[in-house]
């Protein structure tokens, strides 16, 4: 197929894990604006401070479930840090929200409570 076939699928295929894409083009001539990411708040909304909580709690309870139970309090704290800035990055919220979801995956309660919290941060 060439550019010009009418007939050509520039189509994005993706199978299993998650996907959240934001500025996306594909074909020729296709393109994909970009606007300012902003947060509502700089402080964390009391939700995301109780679900930070729950996490807290969770990760206490499922300790022994996890390899290494240090690394997913390091992230938590990063992000509580992160979330306490005035100026919260996306970027530095986005790797501490997926280094906990990765880490959350096999504990049910816990992906619950990670993916419930990524939704609250990043919208």
């Amino acid at each position: 197929m060439t550019h010009s076939d009418p007939g050509a699928n520039y189509g994005v295929q993706q199978s299993g894990g998650h996907s959240q894409v934001g500025n996306q083009a594909v074909g020729p001539g296709a393109r994909a604006i970009a606007h300012q990411i902003a947060f509502q708040s700089a402080a964390p909304s009391r939700r995301v401070e109780e679900l930070l909580a729950v996490i807290e709690q969770l990760l206490t309870a499922h300790a022994g479930d996890l390899p290494d139970p240090e690394t997913p309090q390091v992230e938590l704290r990063r992000l509580r840090e992160e979330l306490a800035e005035d100026d919260p990055q996306p970027g530095v919220l986005r790797r501490a929200l997926d280094r906990l979801t990765a880490i959350a995956v096999p504990i049910a309660p816990l992906a619950t409570a990670v993916a419930e919290l990524t939704t609250a941060v990043l919208g």
